[in-house]
């Protein structure tokens, strides 16, 4: 069996999941029949502590709903220059939606409010009109790094201010609210709109859902069909979410403890680095040596058993997760210990064809 560290989004359903899969009542969601899907958007709804929901296949269909709902083409929205609506969603933005990315640089994902007023344009017949904010919490790039909710209280003022609209993509949401212990509800009240996700540190087989005004789920039903996110009887995987959302939601701060194991492990192996002060959920970025490519030190642990995932030339990430205990944990750094000791008494040498120079997801 693999200590698979490469993702959140690798973890198989539990057994009591499995059995609420199998009895959950279904109907044609499409057609607003299906008793779990409801009671999965009611419930996230709720604890968000907005008027509706939209349950679908994916973070990305989530996210791209949101930016098509909020703007026409031709518009600008604006982002953190790592964000993953830009980086990770095969142009989305552009295909989907046709506007224009303005990108932000941030502190490990995160930019404040004075970054947001000094990026926006004059109102003027020359320019993209801007319509809209994204912010990602935690920022996966950033290293699971959460947003302030300060900062994003004065980051609402200002697209008040502006007539702009704020989407939260939350696909770590979940652990923000865990780590900081700052309610659902009140993270997401300054957004119009939020993403959140069932299929990462909740641990369930699929879906994410928007949230926000009825006005604005109404419309988001019509982009979810234009998209081919309607589903049929999805309660089939809407009850696998729902049981993440109320019984797998507490034991995300396993996962940040297991992180912080994880990276002060790491810190004592010869030729790994690690910032300590960066990890604080679930992410643990860590990094080679310049004659080590990153995508060397994956393969060696794969074969031995361990999962890491190479995102530049000399960075590989971990995730703690759901499927890994603390036991795990300390399996797998034997064992990147081992391989690291085998690996630095061999000359290396790069081969750019095998070093990635951007991320996968």
């Amino acid at each position: 069996m693999m200590i698979d560290l490469r993702s959140d989004t690798v973890t198989q359903p539990t057994p009591a999941m499995r059995q609420v899969i199998a009895d959950a009542p279904v109907g044609d969601d499409v057609l607003g029949d299906d008793p779990t899907v409801n009671e999965l958007e009611e419930t996230v709804a709720e604890l968000l502590g907005k008027e509706a929901a939209v349950y679908m296949p994916s973070g990305t269909m989530t996210n791209q709903v949101a930016l098509r709902i909020h703007t026409e083409p031709g518009d600008e929205i604006i982002l953190e220059s790592q964000a993953h609506i830009y980086f990770y969603e095969a142009g989305g933005p552009a295909a989907l939606s046709g506007v224009m990315c303005k990108l932000i640089t941030g502190d490990r994902g995160i930019f404040t409010a004075a970054d947001l007023q000094a990026a926006l344009r004059p109102w003027n017949e020359h320019y993209p009109r801007t319509k809209l904010v994204c912010l990602e919490n935690t920022h996966n790039r950033g290293g699971g790094s959460i947003f302030p909710l300060s900062e994003i209280r004065a980051i609402a003022q200002v697209c008040q201010a502006n007539n702009l609209r704020l989407h939260l993509d939350g696909a770590r949401f979940w652990n923000a609210c865990i780590a900081t212990g700052i309610t659902e509800a009140e993270y997401a009240n300054p957004f119009d709109t939020v993403s959140v996700c069932f299929s990462k540190g909740l641990g369930a087989p699929v879906g994410s859902a928007l949230v926000g005004s009825k006005e604005l789920m109404q419309r988001a039903r019509r982009f979810r069909k234009m998209f081919g996110g309607g589903m049929r009887q999805a309660g089939i995987i809407a009850a696998g979410a729902l049981y993440a959302l109320k019984h797998q939601r507490d034991r995300l701060t396993d996962d940040h403890a297991h992180a912080q194991r994880l990276a002060q492990g790491l810190q004592a192996i010869d030729g790994i680095s690690v910032d300590l002060d960066t990890v604080v959920t679930n992410l643990v970025y860590f990094h080679t040596p310049p004659t080590l490519p990153a995508t060397v030190l994956a393969n060696e642990l794969a074969a031995v058993g361990v999962g890491v995932l190479p995102t530049a030339a000399h960075t590989l990430r971990a995730v703690t997760n759901l499927m890994v205990d603390q036991a795990d944990i300390d399996t797998a750094l034997e064992q990147i210990a081992a391989v690291m000791g085998q690996l630095r008494s061999q000359p290396q040498t790069p081969n750019p064809a095998t070093t990635p120079t951007v991320a996968q997801y």
